[in-house]
């Protein structure tokens, strides 16, 4: 029971500060403008959550062209603290090679899950026609992995079903890298 509790706290921080320094990554490689003159409303959210692990590790780690390499190690050292703990409440059993193999799937879980949500906050507010900062913003984090699949779908009586197409992708490369997780940690 214990081990369940701090199983859950561990995931929910960890994820959502995780998560917070993924999108800050990817805002930055879409070149989304963050500052709170910009108007962009998750801007000072995700400052005020991921600066304190992100710009200590600016001063090691320079960005890579667009890449913030800060902000991936950030996530990487949240993903390897949060496995790393929940091996040694599991005794220890597994080996230790496990938790930066874990650190790394669960990062790229985590990646699928955070588009997999914007996808839907996205098909959500193009059915009410919003115009806020954050319906824009969500629209250029979605936008550019539906582009190629609109090319391939046609609108379909006015409805754009690119987003579902997204949907489906996504869950199936959720399936392919838990699979890929499992043959990793049985190759060890």
């Amino acid at each position: 029971m214990l081990y369940q509790i701090v199983s859950l706290l561990l995931e929910v921080v960890c994820g959502i500060l995780s998560g917070v320094c993924l999108l800050r990554l990817y805002m930055q490689y879409q070149r989304i403008p963050m500052s709170v003159r910009s108007g962009n409303p998750l801007g000072g959210f995700v400052f005020a959550l991921s600066d304190w692990m992100v710009l200590p590790l600016r001063r090691v780690l320079p960005s890579v062209g667009a890449l913030d390499t800060a902000s991936l190690a950030a996530a990487f050292l949240l993903q390897l603290a949060e496995f790393g703990v929940l091996w040694l409440l599991a005794g220890g059993a597994g080996g230790l090679f496990a938790v930066p193999i874990l650190a790394a799937f669960g990062l790229a879980r985590m990646a699928i899950s955070g588009m997999t949500g914007a996808v839907i906050v996205y098909a959500v507010l193009s059915w009410i026609q919003t115009h806020s900062p954050m319906a824009d913003i969500i629209e250029r984090l979605v936008a550019p992995l539906l582009m190629p699949i609109r090319r391939f779908v046609p609108l379909v009586s006015g409805v754009d079903l690119s987003p579902l197409v997204l949907l489906v992708i996504l869950q199936i490369a959720a399936i392919v890298l838990g699979n890929v997780q499992a043959g990793a940690l049985m190759a060890f």
